[in-house]
């Protein structure tokens, strides 16, 4: 890095850009936007993509498979990219997928302490009374948090997602309150929840869309509770059940997610399996019956894995782009992502993604760690892939009073 200087010799620039210097110095520096593209601090800069964002399943040579389905979605976990959906937003009933929110919201309750896993609760009479798949706990049982997780996960218990609704937040009706206000922190803006097994409601509803970023935020968030939901029998009050999940018996790189059906609904499934170190998910809903919602997923998974890659183009400590700096102690500063950046791409063509770093220009000191200052684009042929923020990655202090003023010199001849 080349630091500022310390003082400023006005012999050596012009009377009338002394003046200009000392009027710029009473003045904020002007504001203008610049595009900067950069896998490396050298490369030039690159146009932004005309068109709008697309789903990477439109630009692979193999094309998404054909789906018995009403509606349907695979993502790729590791970036949080869609590969390829039909009907993505429109609004569907989730039937039991509704426990993917319910376990959510018992989850974050396990990691802030509220409830433990050896706890035991009462079962109310009106758990014990909720119709539909039940995991058979008894009225004024006591029954534990890990036992209810079970029966939830992989039994699908409507009997015990009430029992653990009101165990976090005292009645059910106050739950399913907890679980539309996670929807709208997750930014779930089609979904609402009127219950917390998933009963049918018209108004208990959902997209294949929020019902991806639901999943990819319950994997993401809470690993440490994912293998509830690979497992694929559990036995309780001496009545055993099988996880419905068919795929967790045909492949075993499958380790979730969950199943749901009411015969309004169809046949439903979020589906997850990891590959070589990458995970994908799949949401079905609306499909035929069993075998067909499992076959339609695992066409998915096998599909999304086969004819794309993932790979890492940044992180905290690789910056997307290098830029100048003005009236700082250093005159440039790495951009980028605060975590990595991933991108999925078609099978063979990550090295022909393009990122364009678009921010404001002139950067001005004092900078932190952090600051949002722009949006990096990562495009394909043309068509924008993903955007993320920009953010600075080191703090740029201030210069000294003389290294501001010969910067903004500086400035007026850029």
């Amino acid at each position: 890095m080349t630091y500022r200087p310390s003082s400023l010799h006005f012999s050596r620039i012009p009377r009338f850009a002394a003046a200009l210097a000392l009027a710029a110095a009473l003045s904020p520096a002007p504001a203008w936007s610049q595009q900067a593209a950069a896998p490396a601090p050298e490369a030039a800069a690159a146009a932004p993509a005309a068109d709008g964002r697309v789903q990477v399943g439109a630009l692979a040579t193999v094309p998404a498979p054909s789906l018995t389905a009403k509606a349907w979605l695979t993502m790729d976990v590791n970036s949080g990219q869609i590969i390829a959906s039909v009907n993505p937003d429109e609004r569907v009933e989730p039937a039991s997928l509704t426990k993917l929110m319910a376990a959510y919201l018992v989850f974050d309750a396990l990691e802030n302490k509220r409830l433990t896993l050896e706890q035991s609760v009462t079962v109310s009479e009106k758990a014990w009374k909720t119709e539909g798949s039940r995991m058979f706990i008894k009225p004024n049982s006591q029954v534990t948090i890990d036992e209810l997780l079970q029966g939830v996960i992989v039994q699908s218990g409507n009997d015990a997602t009430v029992a653990l609704a009101e165990a976090v937040a005292g009645s059910e009706n106050a739950f399913v309150s907890l679980m539309n206000d996670e929807a709208a922190r997750q930014g779930l803006k089609d979904t609402h929840f009127t219950n917390s097994p998933g009963l049918p409601d018209p108004t208990h509803l959902t997209t294949v869309r929020d019902l991806a970023v639901l999943a990819q935020n319950l994997i993401t968030r809470f690993p440490q509770y994912l293998h509830y939901y690979s497992q694929k029998e559990y036995t309780y009050n001496k009545i055993k059940q099988n996880n419905r999940n068919r795929l967790l018996w045909t492949d075993p790189t499958v380790d979730g997610l969950k199943t749901g059906h009411t015969q309004s609904a169809g046949y439903c499934l979020v589906a997850t399996a990891v590959r070589d170190g990458r995970r994908v998910l799949s949401v079905v809903v609306g499909s035929t019956s069993d075998s067909a919602r499992s076959e339609n997923s695992l066409k998915l998974l096998n599909w999304s894995f086969q004819n794309f890659d993932t790979v890492k183009l940044f992180d905290d400590t690789k910056p997307a782009v290098t830029a100048r700096v003005w009236e700082g102690q250093i005159d440039s500063v790495g951009l980028g992502s605060r975590g990595a950046t991933w991108v999925t791409v078609p099978r063979g063509q990550s090295a022909q993604v393009k990122p364009v770093a678009q921010y404001a220009q002139p950067l001005v000191a004092p900078l932190k760690k952090g600051d949002r200052v722009g949006t990096l684009s990562l495009s394909l042929d043309g068509k924008v892939l993903r955007e993320e923020p920009l953010y600075v990655l080191q703090d740029v202090p201030e210069a000294g009073f003389f290294g501001r003023i010969y910067d903004k010199i500086l400035m007026l001849f850029e």
